[in-house]
């Protein structure tokens, strides 16, 4: 008779010592980031007149790269842009109609699944986003929905309810997903998306469904997708060699409330999109966010989402980059898909609510020691692509917080901490070239400003003629807005996994 091999645990020395790398890595990029940030003030000090020569010729090298960047920037959004007007005014579902009645391909053999978690929402932003659902130009029996909503929500169970009720007999399956909120998971979206995929690969393998033929949209819950969104997804996905292995990314436009909300919110959201348009330019940077499409089956072979993260997107990414290596993609959808700017209550909720949001969006730094324990795991996916990826994953994070305050202080800081050099001809020339080619950079904010008219939703016509023409101006804010906004909410994050203090999942308010 077989005896069942009984697994010890690790002696207590190796578990400590694993505790010891994993909070190693943690603390990582936290420490790098202080380092860094302060390097224009400890090296001069250290290193007296040579330290400052070499910060502030260090500081005019990064100047004349985010010149070179800001032109990459301006350039890569612009392609974007023009793909994305382009495809907006294509009927997809029609070349589809052609595709079936050529023999050749079947883009209508998929069914688009609509998952939306959904916590405290009031009813008109889901009745929105479903309503988007519902209208988009694809045919209603190719159209499935599943609302994930908590085991003990009741007024989100009747939230449900109501959709259903008046939508359901519009779409060939409405779902309410009650997620129990298992032990251990930490609450957010990436675990009630967990439980979603899970009960719905269940059920549709139930119902008898073949689920690489199941389009799985991780919908937000105040999210809008273009009327030509699934059609679009179908006709190109057909036509994908490597379907089985790819994510497909549209374009996120926080412009459903853009009018509602405070200057420095509506920045922030025109700021977040473009750099999302920049990364659509650049396919090899192109990273998960928010709200994407891919199979069914890709979610079930990947292992679902994790349920002990906050940021579900990245992490997602990286499971299916450690799962399918050089096959797997995420590829540019073209056209938009229209969230929610945070809106709270009053004034200041707002503000704190995005302050919140885009520190939730900076916590996805804790990918980096998430993709170190796993980087000499996998020799199956060649090395320059690991590096490269994981580069890619860190300078971005790094570069968040980094470049915008070195860039706007960096020059200045030798002269403040080193006399001797404030005094030499070559720091006042540096300092000068270096504030030159600053304004310079950011004046690609009169790009950006020109992007951002061209997307825009019509100014409500209550608004008087100055307050329209004002709101523009507005955007010159921007480098300020920025450092408060983007750079701190980031610089926290950093700095709460460097001591451990870590993040609990804010859901960001709708009203």
């Amino acid at each position: 008779m077989a005896v069942a091999e009984v697994e010890h645990p690790a002696p207590a020395w190796e578990q400590a010592l694993r505790q010891f790398g994993a909070r190693f890595f943690e603390a990582m990029p936290g420490a790098i980031t202080w380092i860094m940030l302060g390097a224009p003030a400890w090296i001069p000090i250290v290193f007296k007149l040579q330290g400052a020569i070499f910060v502030a010729t260090l500081v005019f090298l990064f100047d004349v790269y985010w010149v070179l960047r800001a032109v990459s920037v301006v350039t890569g959004v612009y392609s974007t842009l023009s793909r994305m007007e382009r495809d907006k005014k294509t009927d997809w579902l029609r070349l589809c109609r052609e595709d079936v009645a050529s023999g050749k391909l079947d883009p209508l053999e998929y069914i688009h699944l609509s998952v939306i978690p959904t916590y405290t929402e009031p009813y008109h932003v889901l009745e929105r986003t479903v309503q988007a659902i519902v209208d988009a130009n694809y045919p209603d029996e190719l159209k499935m929905i599943g609302i994930i909503t908590r085991e003990t929500d009741k007024p989100g169970w009747e939230n449900v309810a109501r959709l259903r009720a008046k939508f359901g007999g519009r779409l060939r399956g409405f779902y309410h997903i009650k997620d129990p909120l298992e032990p251990g998971i930490v609450i957010g979206k990436s675990a009630a998306m967990n439980w979603g995929g899970r009960w719905m690969v269940r059920v549709l393998t139930e119902e008898g469904y073949d689920l690489s033929k199941i389009l799985v949209t991780d919908l937000d819950s105040d999210y809008k997708v273009h009327l030509q969104y699934f059609a679009w997804i179908s006709w190109h996905h057909v036509r994908e060699p490597l379907r089985d292995y790819t994510i497909w990314q549209p374009v996120p436009l926080f412009h459903n409330n853009i009018w509602e909300v405070p200057m420095a919110v509506r920045i922030m959201s025109a700021s977040t999109s473009q750099w999302q348009m920049f990364l659509h330019s650049r396919p090899h940077r192109l990273v998960a966010f928010s709200s994407y499409t891919c199979s069914l089956d890709f979610v079930r072979k990947i292992g679902y989402w994790d349920k002990d993260v906050i940021p579900e997107d990245s992490r997602f990414y990286w499971k299916a980059f450690f799962t399918f290596g050089k096959l797997f993609s995420v590829k540019s959808v073209y056209l938009p898909i229209y969230g929610d700017s945070p809106k709270s209550r009053d004034y200041a909720s707002t503000h704190t609510s995005q302050y919140n949001q885009i520190m939730r969006w900076a916590w996805g730094i804790t990918d980096v020691p998430y993709v170190l324990a796993r980087f000499f795991k996998h020799p199956e996916i060649p090395f320059w692509l690991r590096l490269r990826r994981f580069m890619n994953l860190f300078l971005n994070h790094l570069n968040w917080i980094f470049l915008p305050v070195l860039l706007m202080f960096g020059a200045s800081v030798p002269l403040w901490v080193s006399i001797d050099f404030s005094l030499t001809d070559l720091g006042q020339t540096l300092w000068e070239l270096s504030n030159l080619l600053l304004g310079v950079a950011l004046s690609s904010v009169v790009f950006f400003l020109y992007f951002e008219i061209r997307m825009l939703p019509p100014k409500p016509s209550s608004w008087p003629l100055a307050k329209r023409a004002f709101v523009y101006v507005q955007y010159m804010a921007y480098p300020m807005v920025g450092l408060v906004m983007s750079v701190l909410p980031a610089f926290e994050a950093h700095t709460r996994l460097l001591f451990g203090r870590y993040l609990e999942y804010r859901v960001t308010e709708k009203v």
